[in-house]
C-alpha cells in the first residue's frame, strides 16, 4: 500500500471552472493595463467568490488587469473573462489606457525649436 498523497497547495478549482468553460472574454477591448473600477450599480451578492472578490477588489479604487489577476492569484485570461462578464452584468466599469501619442515631425519640432532661440 502507498503512503497517501499529500494535497496540493494552493488553488483547488480548475480556471476552467472559474470561466464555466470559456477561454475568451465576451470583449476584446481589455488590456493588462486597462483600469477596472466597481460600479455602484448592482449588488455583487449574487455573484461567485471570484467575482464577488474581484468586485470588492476594485471598490476602494481602480486598479488594472494585471494587478487584479495578481491579487486573486488567477491567470489573466481567466482574469479577462471574469472582468468581461462583470462589465457585461454592469458590476465593472473599465478605463480604457490611453492611446500613446503619434511621434511628431521633426520639421515641426525643428520650427518650433527655431522661434525660441530667436525669441531669446
Amino acid at each position: 500500500m502507498s503512503p497517501p498523497r499529500p494535497r496540493p497547495s494552493g488553488r483547488l478549482v480548475r480556471p476552467y471552472v472559474v470561466t464555466e468553460g470559456r477561454a475568451h472574454p465576451s470583449r476584446s477591448t481589455l488590456d493588462l493595463v486597462t483600469l477596472l473600477i466597481a460600479a455602484d450599480g448592482p449588488s455583487p451578492s449574487g455573484l461567485g467568490p471570484e467575482k464577488r472578490r474581484l468586485t470588492e477588489l476594485c471598490r476602494p479604487g481602480a486598479l488594472s488587469v494585471a494587478e487584479v489577476a495578481g491579487y486573486l492569484s488567477l491567470p489573466v485570461s481567466v482574469t479577462k473573462v471574469l472582468v468581461a462578464d462583470l462589465m457585461d452584468s454592469g458590476h465593472i466599469v473599465a478605463l480604457a489606457p490611453i492611446p500613446a501619442a503619434l511621434p511628431s515631425d521633426a520639421r515641426i519640432l525643428k520650427e518650433v525649436l527655431d522661434g525660441l532661440r530667436a525669441r531669446l
